[in-house]
C-alpha cells in the first residue's frame, strides 16, 4: 500500500532537511486530533474544524487579523506570497513535521483579511473496497487508453478516489504514471509502476508547458487535475488520442452534466466536433457525492460514505453522445448495470439498504426523489428511449 514514508522520501529527494517548525502547526494538529477532515480560519473567530461534516467552533479565542496574517504568511515561500499578493489567494501543500501529515491548503482574502481553509491529506491510499467504492473501478482503471472523469463538487472526495485508481494500476500494471497537480495531494511510493508526479509552480512552470511536455514523457497514464479551460480538456483528449490512459476531474453533478459542462467550455460552433471526440474517447465518467453515515458507522470511525454514478461509455453511450441525445443517459445508465452501471438511485438504495445512511439523508441529495421513494419500495422506473 502506497504510503507516505519520510525515511523512503528522504532518499528519494537527496539529503534530508531540518524539519521546520510553524506556530500555526499547533492548530493543523488540533485537526488531526480531533479527527477532522477541515481546518479553518478565519478573523474573528475561534479555531474552527470540519468533523463528520459539520463545521465546529473550538473553544478558543476568537484570531485576531494580525495573529492570522502572522500565522499564515509564515509558511508561504516567496513564489506563494508573490501569487497570493497578486491573485488574492494560492494553493499549496503544507506537510506538518517530518511527514507527520499533509494538508492541501487554500489562503484567501476575503473582505479585505487573510482566510484560510485547509484540507488533511490521508498518507495511505486506501483501496477500493475500504473507500466503499465500486469495484468497476478496477476495470475502468486498467483501460489501455482513453479519457476517465471524476465528477463531482469540491470536497467530494473525487481527488481520493482517483489516488485509489491510480494506486491500483501501480500495483497491476508495468507502466509510467505521470501526473501533474496544483498541488501534490497523495504522495505515491513506486509499485509495480514507475510515477512522477510534477507540481505547477514548483516542477514546472504552468499547466499548459507541463501538458505539452507530458506526452514527451513517455506516459502510460496521466493525471491532469482539474479539466478547468478549454485548453486543459483538449491537452487531456489529445493525449488519450495518443493511446494515453488519461484521468482528469470536473465539476458537474452528473454523467450528463459532465458532458454539458465540457460543451460549456467551447463555442457553441464547436460542440459538434467535441460531441465526437468525446465519443471517441471518453470511456467513463463517475460522477460521486459524500454523505454522512449512520451513527453505528459513525461508531466504526466511518464518517462519510461516497455514493456514485458510474457511466461506462458502451455504444449505446456513444452514440447519444455524439447525437446530443444527453437526456437519454441516465436511461442507459439504468439499462446497463450487467455491465457494472449504476445511477446515483440505485447506489443510494444500496447504502440505505446496507444501513450506512439514513433514508433522510439520502433523499437530501436524491437528484430524482420520486424514483428513490419508489426503488425503495421494491418498484423500478421503467427504462424508456433507448432505441
Amino acid at each position: 500500500m502506497a504510503t507516505v514514508e519520510s525515511k523512503e522520501a528522504a532518499a528519494a529527494n537527496g539529503p534530508s532537511k531540518p524539519v521546520k517548525s510553524y506556530e500555526i502547526d499547533k492548530f493543523f494538529r488540533i485537526c488531526m486530533k480531533l479527527g477532522g477532515s477541515d481546518l479553518h480560519l478565519k478573523v474573528g473567530l475561534p479555531v474552527m474544524i470540519r468533523h463528520k461534516g459539520e463545521i465546529r467552533q473550538m473553544d478558543m479565542p476568537p484570531i485576531s487579523e494580525t495573529e492570522m496574517a502572522r500565522l499564515c504568511m509564515a509558511i508561504l515561500d516567496e513564489r506563494q506570497r508573490r501569487i497570493f499578493d497578486e491573485e488574492g489567494g494560492v494553493d499549496f501543500a503544507h506537510v506538518i513535521g517530518d511527514a507527520e501529515a499533509r494538508f492541501r491548503v487554500n489562503l484567501f482574502k476575503q473582505r479585505g483579511h487573510v482566510g484560510m481553509v485547509a484540507r488533511l491529506v490521508n498518507a495511505t491510499i486506501l483501496p477500493f473496497e475500504k473507500l466503499f467504492l465500486p469495484p468497476v473501478l478496477g476495470e475502468v482503471a486498467l483501460l489501455p487508453q482513453g479519457l476517465i472523469i471524476l465528477a463531482g463538487i469540491t470536497g467530494s472526495g473525487k481527488s481520493t478516489t482517483i489516488a485509489s485508481m491510480l494506486h491500483y494500476v501501480n500495483q497491476r500494471r508495468r507502466c509510467h504514471i505521470l501526473t501533474v497537480e496544483d498541488p501534490i495531494e497523495y504522495l505515491f511510493k513506486d509499485d509495480k509502476a514507475v510515477i512522477n508526479q510534477r507540481e505547477v509552480g514548483i516542477d514546472v512552470l504552468n499547466w499548459e508547458i507541463a501538458l505539452k511536455h507530458a506526452v514527451r514523457e513517455d506516459p502510460d497514464v496521466i493525471l491532469v487535475g482539474e479539466m478547468r479551460d478549454r485548453d486543459t480538456f483538449s491537452a487531456a483528449v489529445h493525449a488519450a488520442e495518443t493511446g494515453h490512459l488519461v484521468f482528469g476531474t470536473i465539476h458537474a453533478s452528473s454523467s450528463a452534466s459532465t458532458i454539458s459542462r465540457i460543451l460549456d467550455l467551447f463555442p457553441a460552433e464547436d460542440h459538434h466536433a467535441i460531441r465526437q471526440s468525446l465519443s471517441f474517447n471518453l470511456r467513463a465518467v463517475v460522477a460521486q457525492k459524500l454523505v454522512k453515515t449512520t451513527d453505528d458507522w459513525q461508531k466504526k470511525g466511518i464518517g462519510r460514505v461516497p455514493i456514485n454514478e458510474v457511466m461506462v461509455v458502451n455504444p449505446s453511450i456513444r452514440k447519444a453522445i455524439a447525437e446530443g441525445l444527453d437526456e437519454r443517459l441516465s436511461d442507459i445508465i439504468r439499462s446497463c448495470e450487467n455491465e457494472g452501471m449504476q445511477d446515483f438511485t440505485k447506489a443510494l438504495v444500496d447504502r440505505v439498504e446496507s444501513e450506512m445512511i439514513t433514508r433522510e439523508a439520502a433523499f437530501e441529495i436524491a437528484p430524482n426523489p420520486d424514483a428513490l421513494k419508489m426503488a425503495l419500495k421494491g418498484i423500478k422506473l421503467p427504462v424508456s428511449g433507448l432505441a
